[in-house]
């Protein structure tokens, strides 16, 4: 579910680099030492890598769409005709090989991640971002405030952002993020979803509400402490908060959740005493915790490779984890994955070690939560919508389960929108490997989706 970063969201590929040393007189030769600059070559998505090399056996890697910044590598040899190095903390043993190419001023070889390999040219050059036309960039057409509150012990920090021109109380529209650890941005793969839908929202008329998850920028706590109780909590102080602004309308107050974000939306939503005017869930899942988790995890082994035995070995293991964590068992899960993860080879280990490599309270709380009682519950106006490319909440495995959850609510619209993937961006494959590479951020069919139907539904005056 994201989104990155977290669960419920399925592991991007990472990088490369090293230091130098040695030559054939025995005098140290420097010439690999300093800044290189590449993208590993995975079809359709590269992966935009900075290395330095620090010295003769050591080195850092930047992975800007990953927010990987200075990173330790290990195993570093870096002469110029062997270098060679392991990103710590990547699943699926990710190493670089190659050799200084004197002659093209590059260092050439191959990064070997989950037993998948990729071309990689580190060059001294920084290689250029890709294009980002849908970022909003300041001046802003509209106010745009850094605000925080607090919630239980901690303090959230997020952005308020409210139109200029506004005549009277405006509604608001409360952003909740995917899984994971979120900034108020929810930036993901060099993508900031949430400052794009804050700004296309505001410019539309609304206020909007965005805040760093726990743990991130300048909200306290812990996320992997936190269980759904504590995260609902962190929404209701939202409400608190926004209800106490003379320019805002407390009686139309939404909640736009994205991937586990739809889950957390409908559980505030459902709460009559929390007067949400109405609910937005784009990617949000319509089935447990552990449903999803068995389905990513089917996938993420199917598109490695796995045999018809591996898949059903696998399955066996992710419905005895999950039920460890849902009984609580949070040691037994982490012996339990850890135990199973060292019995499968490189290519498949990876992508198992991606999805049960944590043992949370949070982790818990995500395989444990059933969102049907709440999507059941819901009334007033509701929207959820699907990407047909999303590989972390497939609309095959939500949408009609969605619909019939929202069966009651007699103004609920449910969207599967074509060639779309998890971020609602236009892809190819729908695989998070693509998110990077993909320069529009959400598709402009999905951005004039959700004015139209707050529009409709939610007027400004």
């Amino acid at each position: 579910m994201h989104h990155g970063r977290g669960v419920l969201l399925v592991a991007v590929l990472s990088t490369v680099v090293a230091s130098v040393i040695g030559c054939a007189d025995g005098a140290v030769d420097d010439t690999v030492r300093g800044q290189w600059h590449g993208a590993i070559e995975v079809p359709g998505a590269p992966v935009v890598v900075a290395v330095d090399f620090t010295g003769h056996r050591s080195g850092v890697i930047d992975i800007p769409a990953e927010r990987v910044d200075r990173r330790a590598l290990a195993d570093v040899v870096a002469e110029p005709r062997r270098v060679e190095f392991g990103v710590p903390d990547v699943p699926g043993e990710a190493r670089f090989a190659g050799r200084l190419d004197e002659s093209a001023g590059a260092i050439v070889g191959d990064f070997r991640q989950s037993g998948h390999t990729f071309g990689l040219t580190l060059n001294r050059e920084p290689v250029a971002p890709p294009a980002r036309p849908q970022q909003p960039v300041p001046p802003y057409p509209y106010v745009s405030e850094d605000v925080s509150y607090p919630s239980g012990n901690i303090t959230v920090a997020g952005t308020l952002t409210l139109p200029a021109d506004a005549t009277g109380p405006v509604p608001t529209v409360v952003l909740v993020s995917g899984s994971g650890p979120q900034d108020r941005n929810e930036e993901i793969a060099g993508h900031q979803p949430f400052l794009l839908l804050a700004d296309t929202l505001t410019r539309a008329g609304y206020a909007v509400l965005r805040t760093d998850d726990r743990g991130v920028g300048g909200t306290g706590g812990n996320l992997n402490q936190a269980d759904y109780t504590d995260l609902a909590g962190d929404i209701e102080a939202g409400l608190r908060y926004l209800r106490d602004r003379p320019e805002l309308d407390p009686d139309r107050i939404g909640l736009l959740g994205h991937s586990e974000g739809g889950y957390l939306a409908p559980l505030v939503a459902a709460r009559p005493e929390n007067g949400i005017a109405f609910t937005i869930m784009m990617a949000g899942p319509a089935v447990s915790g552990t449903g999803i988790i068995l389905e990513q995890g089917r996938r993420s082994f199917t598109e490695a490779g796995a045999t018809p035995g591996q898949l059903d070995a696998h399955r066996v293991f992710l419905t005895n984890w999950t039920a460890a964590l849902r009984a609580g068992q949070l040691t037994k899960g982490a012996r339990l994955s850890e135990t199973y993860n060292r019995t499968l080879p490189p290519d498949l280990r990876g992508p198992s070690e991606a999805l049960t490599g944590q043992n949370t309270p949070y982790m818990a709380a995500l395989v444990s939560y059933d969102p049907a009682p709440a999507l059941a519950a819901l009334r007033g106006p509701v929207f959820a919508f699907y990407g047909s490319k999303d590989v972390q909440v497939p609309a095959a495995q939500n949408a009609q389960p969605m619909r019939d959850l929202l069966a009651a609510d007699m103004d609920a619209t449910v969207t599967v929108f074509d060639g779309l993937n998890h971020l609602m961006q236009p892809a190819g494959t729908g695989l998070t490997t693509e998110y990077e590479s993909i320069e529009t951020t959400i598709d402009a069919v999905v951005l004039d989706a959700v004015t139209g139907w707050l529009g409709a539904r939610i007027p400004l005056s």
